[in-house]
């Protein structure tokens, strides 16, 4: 596999994608955890990337993870993603003591990011996702249906947002299942963005990370392109670095290579993939040993069959 490359240092936020879009794997140490991540335009254009995301370390247990797509076919989409991720990140570095009221200060951050994508009158918008992390407390917001999801080693969906579209609805309301909902003709139909007067932000339930789970934020050209069990099953377990590799390969390859019956839609792909080690992993137990899993982890998957 590519090896991937260390970013900066604990403080400093990691905003992608690169000037040369190389699609190359960055890690990041933040809030006690590793964050890996990748961007990479889509491969049939030659336009620029209209993905942003950037790992946002606000203390030295606390960081906060997000992932933008500007609108496509809308102008300027990469400005307002690009817009919409610096505001966020100017916004949260400005507040004095995130720590105490951080669910407002990333309420707030977004609103501003609305405002500046507005503010840019270009008719622009973008989708933005984030997840803030305190400690081993995990807390999604999101704007449209750019993805961000937590499963356990075992593969027990623990967190999903539900993208702000009518299939997504359709699905969550038992109309469709999660193949028909794949190869929907109006899937990529999004009726809330950033950058438009009646935009709303919807705050998910906060959640605990138990020992190995796995945080993932993703543009959709990775829902896109990969069912979301195989996402699960691949995110899952392995280190860190290996599994996003993987996940980026798959979702690539689908892109470049329509295979029927497995989705194809070329696309800009983003993910941020995160995790905090437990204390077997501190004490040098296997990364990814479900034989060592701890006592919490099996009796919540065991609870939930």
């Amino acid at each position: 596999m590519a090896e991937a490359r260390a970013w900066g240092t604990p403080e400093e936020p990691l905003v992608l994608p690169v000037e040369e879009d190389s699609g190359e794997i960055l890690t990041a140490q933040a809030a006690g955890g590793e964050a890996v991540v990748y961007c990479r335009r889509s491969p049939d254009k030659e336009t620029g990337n209209e993905d942003t995301l950037a790992v946002i370390p606000l203390a030295e247990d606390m960081v906060v993870l997000a992932v933008a797509d500007g609108a496509g076919g809308l102008p300027a989409g990469q400005r307002a993603s690009r817009t919409a991720i610096r505001t966020v990140i100017e916004s949260l570095k400005a507040v004095s003591d995130p720590a105490v009221m951080l669910r407002t200060a990333i309420l707030n951050a977004m609103e501003e990011a609305n405002a500046a994508v507005m503010a840019l009158a270009n008719g622009s918008a973008t989708t933005l996702t984030v997840v803030s992390v305190e400690g081993r407390l995990v807390r999604p917001y999101h704007v449209g249906d750019s993805a961000a999801l937590v499963t356990g080693q075992r593969g027990r969906l623990k967190m999903q947002t539900i993208a702000h579209t009518p299939v997504a609805f359709a699905v969550e309301a038992g109309f469709l299942d999660e193949v028909e909902a794949l190869y929907h003709a109006e899937r990529n139909l999004v009726f809330n963005f950033l950058g438009t007067a009646d935009m709303r932000i919807e705050v998910g339930a906060e959640l605990e990370l138990a020992p190995r789970d796995t945080l993932l934020l993703a543009s959709d050209g990775l829902t896109d392109n990969l069912h979301l069990a195989e996402i699960v099953e691949i995110a899952r377990k392995g280190p860190a670095a290996e599994t996003l590799e993987q996940l980026s390969a798959y979702a690539r390859e689908r892109m470049l290579t329509p295979e029927a019956p497995t989705p194809s839609k070329p696309d800009d792909l983003s993910i941020i993939l995160f995790r905090k080690p437990g204390a077997e992993d501190d004490a040098g137990a296997p990364e990814g040993d479900a034989a060592n899993e701890t006592p919490k982890e099996e009796a919540d998957d065991d609870a939930d069959g």
